[in-house]
């Protein structure tokens, strides 16, 4: 390729990182975790880099670059919605969404008002309430109120702000799960998961001069569209059906969380 000419799909070349785990969502504790709140085998995280510097408002460029390029088509795994099998894109990626989620939270107090308003116990036991419905979720304690009902009193404690950094987001898909997914008592396997993704995930650095920790991660939710409509992460659509891509612009990777709601491994 004659140097100054375009590539093709935006510039960006990706490679896929198979040996980058991620033992936030392998460990014996966590897998144990996802299982009973029916995630496991239906949540995956990959990595990949790519060769061009980064700026967050190519994101458009960049992620149709990502689906379109040739490393990427046969790695990228999603469930598929016929099989339930993990399997790759059939079908050319013509249009794709990249909405901007706010990743700035570097610290777990953002939690600490659930304590505060008597959302959750002392004890850290969640307050249980009258069994209610916020299709298709169950809600039968304080917790879910927070997070679903928006007509709740206690909803306001998050502002529609805080509700949708990324932190905020990765806590409440854990705590909603799978389709059969089995709540828990006590808020602390929620907090500890969300944790350890977050970190697994997000990237920080020390400011040069000032010492204080950055977050150098942009993060977006990402949907893209065949010919025929939505295909990926799936062509249901669930708010429990998601793709985050997380991009770090040092090291030139890009770190995917995946979900696809459903019933997750039982065994």
């Amino acid at each position: 390729m004659a140097a100054g000419e375009p590539r093709d799909g935006g510039g960006y070349y990706f490679r896929f990182l198979p040996h980058r785990t991620f033992s936030s969502l392998s460990a014996r504790e966590i897998t144990s975790r996802l299982r009973q709140w029916s995630m496991l085998g239906r949540i995956q995280a990959q990595a990949f880099s790519f060769d061009q510097t980064f700026q967050p408002y190519q994101k458009d460029d960049f992620v149709m670059a990502f689906f379109k390029d040739p490393n990427v088509i046969p790695n990228l795994q999603l469930l598929s919605d016929s099989s339930g099998q993990w399997t790759t894109l059939g079908s050319e990626v013509k249009k794709i969404e990249a909405i901007n989620v706010p990743c700035t939270q570097l610290s777990m107090s953002f939690f600490q008002r659930l304590y505060d308003e008597n959302i959750v116990r002392e004890s850290g036991h969640i307050v249980k309430c009258l069994d209610s419905f916020c299709d298709p979720f169950l809600i039968s304690d304080e917790l879910r109120k927070v997070l679903l009902m928006e007509d709740s009193e206690k909803y306001e404690v998050f502002s529609p702000v805080e509700r949708e950094e990324f932190l905020f987001c990765l806590f409440k898909h854990l705590c909603l799960g799978g389709s059969l997914c089995q709540y828990e008592d006590v808020l602390k396997p929620y907090l500890e998961t969300a944790k350890l993704i977050y970190k697994d995930l997000v990237s920080v650095r020390k400011h040069p001069r000032t010492k204080e920790i950055q977050i150098t991660s942009s993060v977006f939710k990402v949907k893209a569209y065949d010919s025929i409509g939505v295909c990926y992460p799936s062509p249901k659509e669930h708010e429990q059906t998601f793709s985050y891509f997380v991009v770090d612009p040092i090291k030139r990777h890009v770190n995917v969380l995946y979900h696809c709601y459903g019933v997750g491994h039982m065994a």
